[in-house]
């Protein structure tokens, strides 16, 4: 079973192994409102942690998607890429944007777990 880590930019990952599948999470996407275009990374691309590394785009804003840590993308999902609102069906599922080559797992440690994030989104509403 894979371990899921949040950020404060409200992304997910889904570490397994030295690959962390990564997408934007369920209340990131409810602020966003219907998702109509994803912009992904390509595949081989190499991120720094808060590069901007995709867009997605819904009927009320943009929003960059940042590298929640370092690594080098392995595979986009190109399901939200043809069908944007999947990101709104299942934001922490198969509405996923990319998975990423661990560069430093250190990196995960300053990462929130599933109650320290519901508590952060807590504070901010």
């Amino acid at each position: 079973m894979s371990v899921i880590k949040f950020t404060e930019d409200h992304e997910w990952l889904a570490i397994d192994g030295d690959v962390a599948t990564c997408g934007i999470t369920v209340y990131a996407q409810e602020q966003l409102g219907d998702v109509v275009f994803v912009d992904l990374p390509d595949v081989g691309q190499s991120f720094a942690t808060g590069d901007e590394a995709a867009v997605v785009e819904s009927v009320k804003a943009a929003a960059e998607v940042y590298a929640p840590i370092a690594g080098e993308i392995v595979e986009v999902n190109s399901t939200v890429a043809e069908n944007p609102a999947t990101v709104n069906e299942d934001a922490q599922g198969g509405g996923w944007f990319f998975k990423l080559r661990i560069a430093d797992a250190g990196e995960l440690d300053g990462l929130m777990d599933q109650a320290a994030y519901d508590a952060f989104v807590e504070g901010l509403e």
